[in-house]
């Protein structure tokens, strides 16, 4: 066979390169060929948007880029980084793979891999990531911040600070590691690291808006409010157009009763951006404290109609309605129709729990609304009659009765006879005893970013939530309190067994709320509660976590209300858990205290009179066998029931911070 000879091969070679170069300036230019903006040019536009945190316009420009050139990696990353930034988390997952495919030993979009498995809740994939990094390059620095964030995710704040401090020591000068670690310190209450951190941070690079922004977050989280308001009003000086510094600055007016500042600045925020509803929301509560109820709930309606989905615009409209308009105004019926829409939703799914708290949330914003006949339906399906008689007898007394209502109750009246509180001729009305008492209480000096005020409007929205416990009685007083010994006074003055102090931390997507209970007579820490949650509902299913974590901590506690001869009656049935066959100890009455610290009641074993065993349950009552203790019958009327459990301990505080969402975001948001 005859091989082709060299000048052939060189001439093929030369024609095939001169052949490539159209495509090349397709490349480089336009895919026509023409002049045009190359893939350089787009992608160091889209830099520049970054630069200035314009993740929309630096991804327009890095989609172009990679129209231009499907292959270019560093516009993949960038781009996946934008998508990161903007909370797209499965979008950024797919171009940061696409950009790992082309370039696998790249360190950076690994790290950024990493970045984003953690912000999406992939935690064990972002470790794998991690250690695949380090074990190649052991003191890789972005993969130390990430292996950082990596703990916070998990809720270990505490040995996230121990690896940030080992960064700023291999990297003393960098102003990431500096602030993240001040932010770390901050959450974990040590203000003045967290202020020294933040200064070198600040001495190192002055010019820098940034620096000035985080700093004013730790000082105002730290109630430095004078110093958080210098540190904004610098970074505003160094770039006019920052909305994040505007709207810290709002909140750190607003809690330094600047209203009429905070107002003037939330409508900067909304200029920039009308569709930024913690903006509406801020002003709307400005407004409220100025005493413009009408203006604040025009407000408030507006940043509601934005996003419906904004669990605190909506909660602090709906406290705001209650409190300042009469009980029948027309006003209440839209948010109240918003809640019996959803009810109706879930009851249709057969979801009864989350339907039955949407009719009473929407009942709580307006009593009289006709869907209340909805509810006491859904109560007779749920097993309890007696609950459905008395929301119907509440439209009857209310003119909002027609006859198959009417009908109704004469029905189900005549169908209770035979209930053991008529049997025993008990009034009803002296049925509904709450034997704890709480005061629930914001601390002024917490708030978070996004929703300035966010325990108050938790506090007020969950004080609403315990009138449907049978056994909580919380206290009308004032949630907002300026410090904790104003709320132990106000507690202890008030009578309240306990007081529970609430702090909120939010993110875009996530909430974690955390519960301090302390005993009202001594001040004393009786226990600690914490819920996170994710997406939708996060306020309402956070809020209802910590309720439920709270009832279940307390002791039962009844009272005998009547004694016919070896039997007797107590307040208490199926509502509150009581079942046929269950054992309760009788206390003699006025001997059962609340403990100094912890959760618990005191009383001497002398102070048992006997025991009540329980063979008849109803809705709101039980009747049972006494035994006396000891040769003399000791039982009376209003000696206290009490549920003999194993002693445990109440006072459980984790040895980590719960999960910080508003933390995670901020470091997020570090670049």
């Amino acid at each position: 066979m005859n091989r082709p000879s060299i000048g052939f091969l060189l001439y093929v070679l030369c024609f095939s390169l001169v052949g490539l170069l159209p495509l090349a300036a397709q490349s480089a230019g336009g895919t026509d060929g023409s002049a045009g903006p190359s893939v350089l040019s787009r992608y160091e536009q889209g830099r520049q948007a970054m630069i200035q945190e314009d993740w929309y316009g630096a991804a327009e420009a890095f989609l172009e880029a990679l129209r231009l050139n499907p292959a270019h990696v560093d516009s993949l990353s960038a781009l996946a980084e934008c998508y990161y930034q903007l909370g797209e988390y499965d979008q950024a997952l797919s171009w940061i793979r696409k950009a790992r495919s082309l370039a696998r030993g790249d360190t950076s979009s690994a790290n950024l891999e990493a970045l984003i498995l953690i912000a999406s809740g992939q935690l064990d994939s972002a470790a794998s990531v991690i250690k695949d990094i380090l074990s190649r390059e052991p003191y890789n620095r972005d993969a130390l911040f990430a292996a950082a964030e990596l703990d916070i995710a998990r809720g270990k704040s505490g040995t996230a600070a121990q690896k940030y401090r080992e960064v700023v020591r291999r990297y003393p000068d960098d102003r990431k590691a500096l602030l993240a670690l001040a932010l770390v310190l901050g959450s974990l209450g040590d203000a003045e690291g967290a202020r020294s951190y933040a200064a070198r941070a600040l001495a190192q690079h002055p010019d820098d808006p940034k620096i000035y922004y985080y700093s004013a977050y730790l000082d105002a989280s730290a109630g430095r409010l004078d110093s958080a308001a210098k540190n904004l009003e610098a970074a505003l000086a160094l770039r006019p157009s920052f909305p994040s510094a505007t709207a810290l600055l709002a909140v750190v007016r607003y809690r330094s009763g600047k209203f009429e500042d905070a107002a003037r600045l939330a409508d900067q925020v909304i200029a920039a951006n009308r569709n930024d509803t913690s903006a509406w929301y801020l002003k709307g509560l400005a407004l409220g404290r100025l005493g413009r109820s009408a203006d604040a709930r025009s407000i408030l309606s507006i940043g509601l109609s934005i996003d419906p989905q904004d669990e605190f615009c909506r909660a602090a409209l709906e406290n705001l309605l209650i409190t300042t308009t009469p009980v029948e105004s027309k006003e209440r019926i839209p948010l109240a129709t918003w809640h019996f829409d959803r009810a109706r939703d879930y009851r249709d799914r057969n979801l009864s729990d989350q339907a039955l708290f949407e009719y009473r949330r929407g009942l709580r914003v307006y009593p009289y609304a006709k869907d209340r006949r909805e509810y006491a339906e859904l109560l007779r399906l749920q097993g309890y009659p007696e609950g459905q008689l008395d929301q119907l007898r509440f439209l009857q007394q209310n003119g909002a009765a027609d006859q198959a209502v009417n009908d109704a109750v004469e029905a189900y009246d005549s169908l209770l006879l035979d209930a053991l509180y008529r049997v025993w001729q008990v009034n009803p009305a002296y049925l509904n005893v709450r034997h704890w008492t709480v005061a629930v209480f914001s601390v002024s000096s917490q708030s978070t970013n996004k929703h300035v005020d966010a325990a108050v409007v938790t506090a007020q929205y969950l004080r609403d939530l315990l009138a449907h416990n049978g056994n909580i009685s919380a206290l009308d007083l004032n949630v907002s309190q300026p410090s904790f010994s104003a709320a132990f006074r106000t507690a202890r003055e008030a009578g309240a067994d306990y007081f529970l102090i609430l702090s909120t931390s939010e993110s875009d997507l996530d909430l974690s709320l955390k519960g301090s209970l302390y005993v009202g007579r001594t001040g004393s820490s009786a226990a600690s509660f914490s819920a996170y949650r994710t997406g939708a509902d996060r306020l309402r299913n956070a809020t209802l976590n910590l309720i439920d974590q709270f009832a279940a901590s307390l002791p039962f506690r009844s009272v005998l209300l009547q004694r016919k001869a070896g039997l007797a009656l107590m307040d208490k049935g199926k509502a509150d858990g009581v079942k046929e066959k269950d054992v309760y100890d009788i206390v003699k009455r006025g001997s059962v205290t609340v403990k100094n610290e912890g959760i618990g009641l005191v009383y001497t074993p002398d102070d048992v009179v006997g025991t009540l065993t329980v063979d008849q349950v109803d809705e709101q009552v039980a009747a049972g066998s006494l035994t006396r203790n000891g040769f003399f019958d000791r039982i009376t009327a209003g000696d206290e029931i009490i549920k003999k459990v194993a002693e445990k301990t109440s006072k459980a505080s984790p040895s980590e911070a719960p999960i910080d969402p508003e933390l995670r975001s901020l470091l997020r948001a570090l670049r």
